[in-house]
């Protein structure tokens, strides 16, 4: 039984106390009203994708993104693992692994063909739980043109 449950309006305060500690540690930029705005968006509309949270304690301990695309290459819909974040402290509890099967739960119930996700090279843990729950590595290199700036 998963312990995460669709995010709701209510939750987005959580998601981004647990969002700008993350990309403090990667040391992406964290715009909070732009980022509010989008996780509202992504929260709202179905249609774009789904976030989910897991709470412990009262507070949100972990939050899963998972955004909807079309690939030909894939002969249909895919989906990216937008964002999985797990509170520094809930780490090793297996959060993680309940996040993904969540993603994979979602994907296979909506009738996506492949599920994708990214994560730096230097984050050693969490590429041995990706590839132990099935994701493999294409050698491929994601590249990316930022159209808002």
């Amino acid at each position: 039984m998963t312990r995460f449950r669709p995010a709701t309006a209510a939750d987005v305060g959580g998601i981004l106390a647990l969002m700008r500690a993350y990309y403090a540690d990667d040391g992406y930029p964290f715009v909070e009203p732009e980022a509010r705005a989008a996780l509202a968006r992504l929260i709202d509309e179905p249609a774009r994708g789904g976030v989910w949270v897991a709470e412990a304690a009262g507070e949100i301990a972990a939050y899963l993104a998972v955004t909807l695309g079309y690939s030909l290459e894939c002969r249909g819909l895919d989906a990216f693992v937008d964002e999985v974040v797990v509170a520094e402290a809930q780490r090793g509890t297996g959060l993680g692994r309940d996040a993904l099967a969540v993603a994979e739960a979602y994907c296979r119930a909506v009738g996506v063909r492949a599920l994708h996700l990214e994560v730096e090279p230097d984050k050693d843990t969490a590429l041995g739980l990706y590839r132990r729950t099935g994701f493999v590595d294409h050698r491929r290199r994601l590249m990316t043109k930022r159209l808002d700036d």
